[in-house]
């Protein structure tokens, strides 16, 4: 079956907000459009008060850039925009350069199904200034939200420790695009299948579902309904048990799985969805098993979360299968990853890359200036720290000091001997040309795979997890404290304390 790649096949030119466009009047308006500038695209914290954050959505930005255009509709609403004294806001010069403009950035990124932590760029954009700028939104759209998706459950099925964890959100998801986006990260953060056929069909995702409730209403008895699916589906019962009373639910299923062996066939297993999902597990296992139906799965469902599956967990709840829908794909408890996009570099008039920082009373929203990337540490297959570094560090050095970008006091000696290095940041499009091979969802799937494992549990954690270690290059760090001083004009004499 062929995989759509190309989920967006025409141009989102006007995904973008207003005054990314203003912003790029203005540029070719004062000549600067086609100044070359670097753009980084990082978050400032772990979601969910987590240790990690598993990055998602590269498929998609592909798709927008190779795509990136202004067709001649978006054209024309542009030109019909007025200022308030009825004149164009647009000049009829810059329609005509939008709509020749091509893309031709350069732009790296991180794999999807990378372990990410903050400050760590997970996107750049080096090219015309105009285009880095355009890029902005859409980008983020698109990678905060894939990220904190497969972030969550990343979460839910390291919580679920092994057990098959199905994505159900359809229903409850942020619109048609946020259910279709949803069902694709959450299979890369580790769910096993999806119930969203659109997503089956577009990405290649195992679907899975069984019935409703109203199936079961629909006829006189619990039982002749679950004979009547069983009739439909004697190779795939799995018999939903609390539509009236559990316990019964229970005993009918196992009736008419007696029927279906009597026929060669065996029932796959029940699901429950509501109550006291531990006590029902355990009671439904010991009757399944008093049955002669030990191998029967036990699927529950019901406002699932990885702090419930952990307690769950705790409480020796005999489910094999966790159905998590709402609070997965809506990332119930943290609504937006929060990352942004900065300006890091700019060329000036004489060809010179000159850094850029942007200054914060909040020393967390001071960017990292220049062109970096990032690289980590690997021993005996175990993540050791993450550096960020300047394009021209040496990396073959034996040593590196790496210093907490908040926190200067905080810094770790690294020795490279015998250290595997892996660079994050990998060439993704050339001066506008696609270089890099994407995976299918499956490859992607066991990257996320390799990197968690990359990881020890302190970091993986689902409350107060160890903080792994990242940090700047010595070098890069200097050169981002240099420049805050100079931007505050610091003479060592003042202070605002």
């Amino acid at each position: 079956m062929k995989i759509t790649k190309d989920l967006y096949q025409s141009s989102l030119a006007l995904l973008t907000d207003f005054y990314q466009l203003t912003m790029a009047y203005a540029y070719w308006k004062s000549g600067k459009a086609e100044q070359e500038a670097v753009f980084n695209l990082f978050f400032r914290k772990n979601p969910f008060q987590g240790g990690f954050t598993l990055a998602a959505g590269l498929d998609y930005v592909i798709d927008f850039c190779r795509n990136f255009r202004f067709d001649k509709d978006d054209l024309e609403y542009l030109a019909e925009m007025k200022n308030s004294d009825g004149t164009p806001t647009f000049e009829s010069a810059f329609m005509e350069y939008l709509e020749h403009m091509e893309f031709k950035c350069d732009l790296e990124a991180v794999e999807e199904g990378t372990v990410i932590f903050p400050h760590t760029p997970m996107v750049k954009v080096k090219g015309p200034l105009i285009q880095c700028q355009l890029l902005e939104t859409p980008l983020l759209n698109i990678m905060n939200f894939q990220t904190l998706i497969a972030t969550k459950a990343a979460r839910i099925t390291y919580a679920a420790k092994g057990d098959s964890v199905l994505e159900f959100g359809l229903r409850r998801a942020q619109g048609i695009d946020g259910a279709l986006a949803a069902s694709r990260a959450s299979y890369i953060g580790g769910c096993s299948a999806t119930s969203n056929v659109m997503a089956g069909k577009l990405f290649g995702i195992p679907v899975s579902g069984t019935h409703a409730h109203s199936w079961i209403m629909s006829f006189d008895t619990e039982l002749e309904a679950f004979e009547a699916y069983a009739d439909a589906f004697p190779d795939k019962c799995v018999f939903l048990v609390d539509t009236y009373d559990t316990i019964n639910g229970i005993k009918n299923a196992i009736e008419v799985g007696k029927i279906l062996r009597a026929k060669g066939k065996e029932m796959l297993g029940i699901r429950i969805d509501s109550g006291d999902l531990a006590y029902y597990s355990n009671i439904a296992r010991e009757m399944l098993d008093t049955a002669g139906f030990p191998n029967a799965k036990i699927v529950a469902s019901n406002d699932l979360d990885e702090q419930i599956i952990t307690s769950l967990k705790i409480q020796e709840a005999s489910i094999d299968i966790w159905g998590v829908g709402t609070k997965l794909v809506t990332a119930y408890d943290q609504p937006a990853l929060g990352a942004v996009y900065k300006l890091s570099a700019i060329k000036n008039t004489e060809g010179k890359w000159e850094p850029k920082v942007k200054v914060s009373q909040q020393s967390i929203k001071i960017n990292i200036p220049g062109e970096h990337n990032a690289i980590r540490f690997i021993r005996n297959g175990k993540a050791v720290a993450d550096m960020i570094y300047l394009e021209t560090e040496d990396l073959s050095k034996t040593s590196f000091t790496i210093i907490d970008p908040i926190d200067p006091t905080k810094r770790k000696k690294i020795m490279t001997k015998g250290l595997e290095q892996e660079k994050l940041l990998i060439p993704i499009f050339i001066a506008g040309q696609k270089v890099y091979e994407r995976p299918n969802l499956g490859q992607i799937k066991e990257n996320a795979r390799r990197n968690l494992n990359l990881f020890d549990k302190a970091h993986k954690r689902l409350v107060n997890p160890h903080i792994y270690p990242v940090g700047l290059e010595e070098s890069l760090y200097q050169l981002r404290t240099d420049l805050v001083f100079k931007m505050k004009n610091y003479d060592g004499e003042e202070s605002n304390i």
